[in-house]
C-alpha cells in the first residue's frame, strides 16, 4: 500500500486508521508533530527532527507515548509497509520519484471533554507515510509566486514558536488568502509589520550577494532546512545574516526563496504582482539548492 498509517504501533491502510473523536489533538490541536522526507527511501535529518519533536513536547508538557528510539523504529516499520505502485506525477521533480512523506504526530490523548490537560489519558502516537508530492519541476526552473498576507504570525508572547504543535488555524487562513491571490505561499508578518515566515516555510532573500533571513527571535520555528541552508552558505563562503526583514526588503531584493522539508529550496520570482529581481531564479538560490541536493543525495 503506497500510503500506510501507524496508530499506536498497528499499521493500517488509510481507510481503517482511526482515532477517538475525544482525542485532544482533534479537539484542541493539543499535539506535536514533525514532517520527515526520504532520499533513497531513507529518512533525511531524522535525528534533528526527533530532537525537535522532543523539544516541542517538553515545551507544552506533553509526555509522548513513545520515546525517540521507538518513534524511529515505528517510522522505519511504516516506511517499509509503504510499498506499491505510486500514482504517476508527470510534472514532478525527478528527485522526488519513489520518495516518501512521513508525518509523526504525538497527541496528549483522549479523555473527558475540557481544556484541563490533566483530563487526558493514554497518549496517542501516529505515523503517516505516503508518496511524496513536492512542488512541480517547473517551480524550481521558473520560480513561484508568494504574497504577504493579512493574517499575522501568532505572537511569541502567546504561543511558544519553538514548539511545532497541531494548532494551525492561522496558517490555514493564510494559505486560503494566498490561494485566492494565485500564490504558492503565504508570507506572514508580526505585529510590527516585519516578515516572519511562510505558512509552512522559512523565507530568505539575497541583497547584493548577501543572504538574509529573519532571526529566530522574530518568533519563528527553527526550520531544519533553514539550518541546513545557513550551514551551506557558510561552507560556500556566502555571507549570511539573520535580520528583521520588512516586506519592502523582499520586494527590493535581488532574489527571494523559501525553504522547507518537502520543498527543499524554491525560488520566489514574484512577490504579489511584482517581479523579484529579473523575474528568474537567481544564481545564489540555484547554487545553494544544487549544493543542498548534492548533500541530500549522498546522505
Amino acid at each position: 500500500m503506497p500510503t500506510a498509517v501507524n496508530v499506536d504501533g498497528t499499521i493500517l491502510p488509510p481507510s481503517e486508521a482511526k482515532v477517538s473523536v475525544f482525542d485532544r489533538g482533534f479537539l484542541y490541536g493539543d499535539s506535536v508533530y514533525e514532517v520527515v522526507r526520504t532520499y533513497g527511501r531513507r529518512p533525511f535529518e531524522l535525528a534533528t527532527h526527533l530532537r525537535r519533536l522532543a523539544h516541542s513536547a517538553e515545551r507544552i508538557g506533553l509526555v509522548p507515548r513513545w520515546d525517540e528510539a521507538r518513534i524511529e523504529a515505528e517510522l522505519l516499520r511504516t516506511l517499509a509497509a509503504s510499498r506499491g505502485d505510486d500514482p504517476p506525477d508527470p510534472g514532478g521533480a525527478p528527485w522526488n520519484a519513489g520518495e516518501r512523506y512521513a508525518r509523526v504526530v504525538m497527541t496528549r490523548g483522549a479523555g473527558e471533554i475540557g481544556l484541563d490537560p490533566a483530563l487526558a489519558v493514554d497518549p496517542t502516537a501516529i505515523v503517516i507515510v505516503q508518496p511524496l508530492h513536492g512542488p512541480p519541476a517547473r517551480a524550481y526552473a521558473e520560480g513561484v509566486k508568494a504574497c504577504v498576507v493579512g493574517v499575522q504570525r501568532v505572537s511569541p508572547r502567546v504561543v511558544d514558536p519553538s514548539a511545532k504543535t497541531g494548532a494551525h488555524l492561522n496558517h490555514v487562513l493564510a494559505v486560503r488568502e494566498a490561494r485566492a491571490a494565485g500564490a504558492h505561499e503565504a508570507l506572514l508578518t508580526d505585529e510590527r509589520g516585519f516578515v516572519t515566515e511562510g505558512s509552512s516555510s522559512n523565507v530568505f532573500c539575497v541583497r547584493g550577494g548577501r543572504l538574509a533571513t529573519p532571526p529566530l527571535a522574530a518568533g519563528i520555528l527553527a526550520g531544519v532546512t533553514r539550518g541546513s541552508v545557513l550551514r551551506i552558505a557558510r561552507d560556500l563562503a556566502v555571507a549570511a545574516e539573520e535580520v528583521a526583514l520588512a516586506p519592502g526588503d523582499l520586494a527590493g531584493a535581488d532574489e527571494v526563496f523559501i525553504t522547507s522539508t518537502l520543498r527543499e529550496i524554491v525560488p520566489v520570482t514574484r512577490l504579489g504582482e511584482r517581479e523579484v529581481g529579473d523575474g528568474r531564479p537567481g544564481p545564489v538560490t540555484r547554487r545553494l539548492h544544487a549544493e543542498f541536493r548534492r548533500r541530500a543525495s549522498s546522505s
